[in-house]
């Protein structure tokens, strides 16, 4: 059984939630307040989290960032606010999905499911083996669990899967429209910069060099690929 924290201050936006994922036998714990939010978030390990962009006392972009500094736990913001920027802000800083109120809750159930889905299947093409080597960097796909040079990398669940994806087809290249299809899903489409500050930030954890990468390479005028002369 899957379980999801609420974060919202509406207290009929969270009956509304718990009345329909608790149909869809999903377990539910909430929070009204940002920083009860948050704790909650890093003491339990939790299937997903709705976060609403407004809170008390701490809002949602800064509880997003605090969690993905520790954890990695799928998260689709709530906002009643509809500005492109915010949006941007959202996956920015790590959201996996970002829904405005008001929103239909088919909507925001089937946007659930996908999110959950694509993290419980790992929406990524895989190799028949659970592990990937490639000189100093050890992927453990079952674990999700990443080291480099024996050393834990932690990284987002958007990292991870675009980091597996690469790393599972070395020498393939990928356009952005390409990565942002197969990780984020259509839901996404004209957000190919999100794709971009989400290779940098993976490469800042994982290249001794940014200026010059080993692993994640450019691929000029098309996109990025995983360097094929490494790989075990």
């Amino acid at each position: 059984m899957k379980d999801i924290l609420i974060i919202e201050d509406d207290p009929e936006i969270i009956k509304l939630l718990e009345i329909h994922l608790t149909d869809l036998i999903y377990t539910t714990s909430k929070a009204m307040d940002g920083e009860e939010g948050l704790n909650m978030a890093l003491a339990k390990d939790y299937d997903l989290i709705l976060l609403d962009l407004t809170l008390p006392s701490l809002d949602g972009v800064e509880i997003c960032k605090r969690l993905r500094a520790k954890k990695n736990t799928p998260v689709i913001m709530l906002t009643a606010k509809s500005e492109e920027i915010d949006r941007v802000l959202g996956l920015e800083i790590g959201a996996d999905d970002y829904i405005t109120k008001p929103f239909s809750i088919r909507e925001l159930l089937a946007r659930i499911k996908a999110v959950i889905r694509r993290t419980s299947a790992a929406k990524i093409e895989e190799k028949d083996s659970s592990a990937i080597a490639a000189e100093g960097l050890h992927i453990d796909i079952d674990k999700r669990k990443v080291l480099l040079d024996d050393r834990k990398v932690e990284l987002s669940p958007k990292e991870f899967e675009l980091l597996v994806l690469m790393a599972s087809n070395p020498g393939r290249n990928y356009t952005r429209t390409e990565l942002l299809n197969m990780i984020w899903g259509y839901n996404f489409e004209g957000y190919e910069h999100t794709v971009n500050s989400h290779i940098n930030r993976l490469r800042a954890k994982i290249e001794s060099d940014m200026a010059n990468p080993n692993y994640i390479l450019t691929t000029w005028g098309v996109g990025y690929k995983f360097n094929e002369d490494i790989t075990v």
